[in-house]
């Protein structure tokens, strides 16, 4: 379950604070998925920020799992964020020296971890369409499919949530489909996902649909 209650998030400015987020609230449970919209600037990556643990909120509570994450240690919250949360980025972020299948087992290795992690990323690499690419380079990738790689990654731990922050806005029309086709799919693996998104046609494709207006959260 992730419940957002009340957030606010407000930033220091030469003319007084900016608020870019007023008293949202939103409660998810597993196998859900959400798609959240706004214009550029409306706060939809802020809040994702929020919900993923990566920055706190100047007023409100988050809770994933029944933990409220913020009140853990740094080297406890960085934990608990690897393992629970996994991200899926407009840019993915993929490690230019590592291969598709090392930057798919990267959570794990901060993690410390073994156990099933290898045969998981074949699996999650063949599920995705690139069990012939895991000895390539992101170089060597279309953008489509190092998006593919950033899916496979998320879900790598088996995260509660997985956050995805316009993860079709650098692709070309057909690649978009085929990562919107994806991301869909993942209720199969019960996990909660948020996709922040300008596209009309990626956010019908999930359960629900908020729209930040003017700092507020409203169902669409």
């Amino acid at each position: 379950m992730l419940r957002a209650e009340a957030i606010s998030k407000s930033y220091p400015t030469a003319n007084g604070g900016l608020t870019v987020l007023s008293n949202v609230s939103l409660t998810l449970a597993k196998g859900c998925s959400a798609a959240i919209m706004g214009p550029s600037g409306s706060g939809k990556s802020t809040l994702l920020s929020i919900i993923g643990t990566l920055e706190p909120p100047t007023s409100g509570r988050v809770s994933i799992d029944g933990c409220d994450p913020f009140t853990l240690s740094p080297k406890e919250l960085a934990r608990f964020r690897n393992r629970r949360v996994g991200f899926i980025f407009q840019d993915h972020h993929l490690l230019p020296q590592c291969s598709v299948l090392e930057n798919v087992l990267l959570p794990t290795l901060v993690a410390k971890s073994g156990g099933d992690s290898l045969p998981r990323a074949r699996q999650l690499l063949d599920r995705v369409g690139l069990i012939d690419r895991l000895d390539h380079r992101p170089a060597e990738l279309s953008g489509g499919e190092k998006q593919r790689v950033a899916i496979a990654r998320a879900l790598l731990n088996r995260p509660t949530l997985v956050l995805a922050d316009e993860p079709t806005g650098n692709l070309d029309a057909q690649s978009a489909e085929s990562i919107a086709e994806l991301l869909a799919e993942m209720q199969a693996h019960d996990v909660i996902l948020v996709v922040a998104t300008h596209s009309l046609t990626l956010a019908d494709r999930f359960q629900l649909r908020f729209e930040l207006v003017d700092t507020k959260l409203a169902t669409r």
